[in-house]
């Protein structure tokens, strides 16, 4: 009867840490702060790993399960309360003769929980001589750019400052420092680990001339530069390889495939400038390429250093046919009345079909992308430029991709009648932040 009773109580914690998410862990260790030692939170990644703390510290068995039902009560899973055979009425009931989790933790944890991003933004500038240098980094331009852009008023933002630290205790200050500091740490638990020693590698393909008939791609070269340097800015290796044959583009996969040097970085960066078609890039013999054959290289079987880190592939080429040019305006795909070798193909099947992988087309498939022939490619250009403004901001890969699209979808050649709609595809299981470089944006460099 005991092990029965022992095999339902371990089958109540899974179907629980089934139905909890990444968040709701991090809300958990939260919570368990003054319960378990922080060294042992520090190691935890699953939900059952919380529970089996607890249950090592007593605080948890089958005979009594009221801790846990309240700390799912405090992050309001309460769904999940009648696995316990617990109500929400009922753990209100019991709280004040059994919780266990203070009122100053549930203080800090409501707080933190009705923190936005903004409201971050603007407490991190009011208390930033308060906090760490680490966590006022990430609005510490945007603060300059507050104050600057508004010619007149920083004296009047100075004395505001004054008279709301005036009127903070010093204990109401700790609670607000260690709110953010949940915040960021939630924030940080919900991302790629993106704060090794080594950044990554990033491949910068530029195929510029090619054999027959496919056309020269001038303005690519600025691109390459381009990508080199806010790349370079962001912490990776960049290696810029010009004019490869199909054959030699896949020999090059396969050397960055096996190379050991991955495992002690973050992430991998591929970017391919080149004519293309529907789901595949051009080598500068002509012969095509496919984008899923290039990306499965990386895939965690072939690729072991690389697994469960973000692989992130930029693909500026056409991915259809030509279509009339505008002045200065060119498309990076085939001349006309070539036929197409392959039928459609849309971005999420070039994607391997693992996780971990953002493919972020110029086009959606079919379509034309467009090149400035003195400029650069209209994507790539808005790519350095919104890494640029928005890394600095704390903002992930995918909202940055979302303002490339927009920025793309406004652009228009000379005549006003062409136009150009980027598409990205993930299997990205977590955010990719980027960490706020310490050196200013390339285009402030200048």
């Amino acid at each position: 009867m005991g092990d029965d009773f022992s095999l339902k109580f371990r089958q109540q914690l899974l179907l629980i840490e089934d139905n909890l998410e990444t968040e709701d862990v991090a809300a958990l260790k939260f919570l368990c702060i003054d319960l378990i030692p922080f060294k042992k939170l520090e190691s935890v990644q699953s939900a059952l790993d919380i529970f089996q703390l607890l249950m090592a510290e007593d605080y948890l068995n089958e005979e009594d399960t009221f801790l846990l039902a309240e700390l799912l009560y405090r992050i309001k899973c309460h769904f999940l309360l009648k696995i316990l055979d617990y109500t929400k009425e009922r753990v209100q009931q019991y709280l004040p003769e059994k919780g266990r989790v203070s009122p100053y933790r549930q203080m800090l944890y409501e707080l933190a929980e009705n923190i936005t991003s903004e409201m971050l933004k603007e407490i991190i500038f009011l208390l930033r001589n308060q906090l760490p240098k680490r966590q006022t980094t990430i609005v510490c331009r945007e603060r300059d750019k507050y104050i600057y852009s508004r010619e007149g008023r920083m004296g009047a933002r100075k004395s505001m400052e004054k008279r709301i630290f005036a009127r903070i205790s010093h204990n109401l200050l700790n609670i607000i420092i260690e709110a953010v500091s949940f915040f960021s740490f939630l924030q940080k638990l919900t991302s790629y680990k993106m704060d090794g020693p080594r950044r990554g590698f990033c491949l910068v393909i530029n195929n510029v001339k090619f054999d027959g008939d496919l056309q020269e791609r001038k303005g690519s070269c600025k691109d390459a530069g381009e990508l080199e340097r806010v790349f370079t800015w962001l912490g990776l290796d960049v290696r810029i390889y010009t004019d490869l044959t199909s054959q030699e583009i896949k020999d090059l996969m396969w050397t960055w495939q096996h190379l050991k040097d991955h495992k002690d970085r973050d992430c991998f960066i591929c970017c391919i400038l080149s004519h293309g078609e529907s789901g595949a890039i051009y080598g500068k013999d002509g012969e095509l390429v496919s984008i899923r054959m290039i990306m499965s290289y990386f895939t965690a079987k072939q690729c072991p250093a690389l697994a469960e880190k973000p692989k992130l592939f930029f693909i500026q080429a056409c991915q259809g046919k030509e279509i009339q040019r505008a002045v200065y305006v060119e498309p990076d795909a085939r001349v006309p009345d070539l036929p197409s070798v392959q039928q459609g193909i849309s971005p999420s099947e070039s994607i391997p079909e693992e996780a971990d992988f953002l493919l972020g087309m110029a086009t959606i498939d079919g379509y034309a992308s467009f090149r400035h022939v003195q400029q650069g490619a209209w994507y790539i250009q808005a790519l350095c430029s919104k890494l640029q403004l928005l890394v600095p901001r704390g903002e992930d890969i995918l909202s940055i991709l979302t303002e490339v699209n927009e920025d793309v979808s406004r652009r228009a050649d000379s005549l006003g009648t062409k136009k150009q709609m980027p598409q990205p595809a993930y299997t990205l299981r977590r955010k990719c932040v980027f960490p706020v470089p310490r050196d200013p944006p390339p285009s402030q460099q200048r």
